[in-house]
């Protein structure tokens, strides 16, 4: 569950933390992620105990399933679980692979009942000229995409293909309880942010989105004190480039919110540094947005930064460590502010774990 309005704890603490760090860059990102929690635990007196855990391609290339039954004990039997990347060109190469990387994470969303992803979207002064987009557009953007994660087309049935294999089909499905349970969790967003929640739906043409309109406002009638807005997410697409400071907390569906989400990554100038979170009502994951990014893997080139900050998110909302995640906060915009970037940021000259190395050096400062 979420907590909104936190309390500072100072007293030591022993959190543990289930590790999948997966594919491609997965796990030269989550190491320096771990790195860092490293720094805070010897500076604040916490005791992370980490269990690693099988997924994705490395999961069926170990043991034939992408999800393994010991992993999702090991989730289940963690306060939070740190994961990596899911993804690897042998099987996104090959069209008839039956079982594949991503079927790991999708069951592993499910079985978890992470139904609410939480990403946030921040434009750090330091990378306004990383930016495709003029400064003057992204200056100060601060919003965050909610997204539900185990419903709509991912999930539904049927799907599949007819029999002379000429035909693909994939069923997009949404019940009542699955968009108000989400939809609470935005307008609790909202209230401790600028107090507005726009819904970006196609309700001019699908049957689902016109389902979500209709429960998002009938719950907005009982939220007086924020403000809601509803937008097509065709229309949304144009104007979160165009106008991005226009929003505050974005409420979406599932593929929409894959897709919208993304998009936004250029406000911010990379991929790289676009933390998330997925909540249920069970343990929480987090998690970097970018992807496994094959082409990296090995040559310790990809961007922490993003790991670096799932894992400040995971102190602040599931360990309710306030200060200890504003510290990491504090010191990648430091890192940033300083230059220290790896090569999708102003073609940067740093590694993987020389940004690493630098965010500790920042948190050990303070």
């Amino acid at each position: 569950m979420i907590i909104l309005f936190l309390k500072t704890y100072n007293k030591s603490m022993k959190k543990n933390i289930a590790i999948l760090k997966g594919d491609g860059i997965g796990p030269e990102v989550i190491n320096e992620a771990i790195k860092v929690l490293n720094a805070i635990s010897k500076k604040h007196n916490h005791e992370f105990v980490y269990t690693e855990a099988l997924i994705g391609a490395a999961a069926i290339d170990a043991v034939g399933k992408p999800y393994p039954l010991e992993t999702h004990n090991i989730c289940l039997n963690s306060d939070a679980i740190l994961f990596g990347a899911i993804g690897d060109p042998k099987y996104d190469n090959d069209p008839n692979a039956k079982i594949r990387p991503e079927q790991g994470l999708l069951e592993m969303r499910s079985k978890l009942g992470l139904y609410a992803n939480i990403r946030p979207v921040k434009s750090y002064e330091a990378l306004w000229e990383s930016s495709p987009l003029k400064t003057h557009i992204i200056k100060d953007v601060d919003f965050v995409v909610v997204r539900e994660l185990i419903g709509g087309i991912y999930f539904g049935s049927p799907r599949g293909r007819s029999e002379d294999g000429k035909i693909a089909f994939d069923n997009c499905s949404y019940s009542e309880e699955e968009i108000l349970r989400i939809t609470k969790r935005a307008f609790d967003f909202a209230r401790n942010r600028k107090k507005k929640v726009t819904l970006l739906d196609k309700a001019n043409v699908l049957a689902t989105s016109r389902l979500w309109r209709e429960v998002v406002a009938k719950y907005a009638t009982t939220q007086p004190d924020i403000e809601i807005e509803y937008s097509f997410i065709d229309s949304a697409a144009m104007h979160i480039i165009q106008k991005p400071r226009a929003f505050d907390v974005i409420l979406t569906e599932n593929l929409f919110g894959d897709i919208i989400s993304d998009e936004a990554s250029v406000i911010g100038g990379s991929l790289g540094i676009l933390p998330s979170a997925s909540f249920g009502d069970k343990v929480a994951l987090y998690e970097p947005i970018h992807g496994s990014y094959p082409q990296a893997a090995g040559k310790n080139i990809a961007n922490p930064l993003a790991a670096i900050l799932s894992a400040a998110m995971m102190l602040e909302y599931s360990f309710l460590m306030l200060d200890e995640a504003k510290a990491i906060n504090d010191a990648v915009e430091k890192t940033l502010n300083n230059g220290f970037v790896t090569e999708d940021i102003n073609n940067g000259k740093y590694s993987t774990n020389q940004v690493g190395d630098k965010v500790v050096e920042f948190l050990e400062e303070d």
